[in-house]
């Protein structure tokens, strides 16, 4: 999964092509960092989406312009567009799996 960075988000996410899941998450976050292997696991199974991570804490305003204010919070993009995401105690590998089949 790549990282990207406050620095990185705009070329790789908003300006990237097709599909793109973002997992916003923090290291404060104990179920963001449970459900990140599912992430993962989700990643080997989905290669026509690009899937990306964003430690908020390091990039808070970041977060703050794409609405994301709780965590986790799953996002999908096509080409740099805000589809849908899933937050909070809706961000399981089974609804970001329907989320992202919605879109395929």
């Amino acid at each position: 999964m790549l990282s990207v960075d406050k620095n990185t988000f705009e070329d790789e996410v908003l300006k990237g092509d097709g599909l793109i899941l973002v997992d916003f998450w923090s290291e404060g976050c104990e179920p963001c960092k449970a459900l990140m292997p599912h992430v993962e696991d989700l990643e080997e199974e989905y290669g026509q989406v690009k899937f990306c991570k964003l430690n908020t804490a390091k990039a808070r305003r970041l977060a703050i312009s794409q609405k994301v204010l709780g965590l986790p919070t799953i996002v999908l993009y096509k080409d740099g567009e805000k589809l849908q995401e899933v937050t909070n105690d809706d961000a399981t590998k089974e609804n970001i799996e329907k989320m992202i089949n919605q879109f395929l």
